[in-house]
């Protein structure tokens, strides 16, 4: 089959099977959790009672769906040789499978009628983040490109495999605690993983055509989630949905070759929500001793809500821009820099 055509069975795909099944939610009742509101989120009340969890719908369709275009769909070339160590594309295809076992650990989070106890889930965040940095190691070696000059080093596999455990639980994290205002961690997953196909693209690392037909299923299916997810909200993507993006904008970037890019496209995660997690978890270990952003209510989001009285809409536009224009400006530098021979 064209690839063209791949592309575009996987476009079309991704959006519209997404698209009907969060119009009706077969299965609600079983499937489906309803937010228990946060105790200390501003705004939260609002979304008691809405469908949770519904990232089981949308990460389900995206994974199925590229699986299905990669690898059964006349599957493209393996890899081997391309890469420094083992098969690409099964790497690939473990990895989709370590992102489903995180949707599957958010999603039963979701459904019960208890949230779980949060030192639970961050194991099995563990647990998930040890078995895809040993794909990515086994699979994909430990080259490392930089994007913006388009030049390369090897890491040691041990150095690479500690780095990419903590870059995946780093992201899962982050990306979840984002999840509070609606739209924003589903935009903002949309910018990080264009932006590391952009650049893992620029930088010649995208030599598998699976990474375009990843990205051509991932954007239309988080774009049809997102019609029912701006304020006002219908429905929430929960641990589902908010654990796995991590996971998946993570893989991605090691898949791309392109890990330290994390520190741009994951900028946004870690202001917004990853100050979130520094301030609970430095509070915890130091009993509380030791409070940073003491004048800050974190999330960030929720200071822009109460105490800057941002609207939701205004706190998802300003931050989704402030995103916005630091991968744009990073792609030009790179780019003219690239195009002008200064690296």
């Amino acid at each position: 089959m064209d690839f063209i055509v791949k592309m575009a069975i996987g476009c079309v795909a991704g959006f519209a099977i997404t698209l009907i099944l969060l119009h009706f939610l077969p299965g609600e009742k079983i499937i489906l959790g309803h937010d228990r509101g946060r105790k200390f989120a501003q705004g939260a009340e609002v979304n008691i009672g809405k469908p949770t969890g519904v990232g089981f719908y949308f990460i389900l369709v995206f994974l199925i769906v590229t699986s299905v275009i990669c690898f059964i769909v006349e599957p493209l070339s393996s890899g081997k040789g391309l890469f420094e160590s083992g098969n690409a594309v099964s790497g690939l295809g473990f990895g989709l499978l370590a992102i489903l076992a995180e949707m599957v650990t958010g999603w039963l989070d979701d459904r019960s009628k208890k949230p779980w106890n949060e030192y639970v889930k961050g194991a099995l965040d563990v647990v998930v983040s040890l078995i895809a940095a040993l794909i990515c190691v086994h699979f994909f070696g430990t080259r490392v490109y930089i994007a913006i000059t388009g030049t390369y080093f090897d890491i040691h596999p041990v150095l690479f495999y500690i780095l990419t455990v903590i870059l995946f639980i780093v992201s899962i994290n982050a990306t979840n605690a984002t999840d509070g205002i609606d739209g924003l961690s589903g935009t903002l997953s949309l910018l990080a993983v264009f932006t590391t196909f952009l650049m893992g693209f620029m930088a010649g690392s995208l030599i598998d055509a699976n990474s375009i037909l990843v990205t051509i299923v991932f954007v239309p299916a988080i774009l049809a989630y997102l019609i029912y997810n701006f304020n006002p909200s219908k429905m929430l993507m929960g641990d589902a949905g908010s654990r796995s993006l991590g996971l998946f904008i993570g893989f991605f970037l090691v898949y791309c070759r392109v890990p330290f890019l994390y520190l741009l496209v994951g900028l946004p995660f870690l202001c917004d929500g990853g100050i979130s997690i520094l301030k609970i978890t430095v509070g915890r270990l130091t009993k509380k001793k030791i409070i940073l952003f003491k004048n800050i209510t974190t999330p960030l989001h929720d200071e822009l809500r109460k105490n800057r009285k941002f609207s939701v809409k205004r706190v998802w536009l300003v931050l989704v821009l402030i995103a916005g224009m630091l991968d744009f400006i990073y792609v030009f530098v790179s780019s003219a820099l690239r195009l002008f021979g200064a690296v």
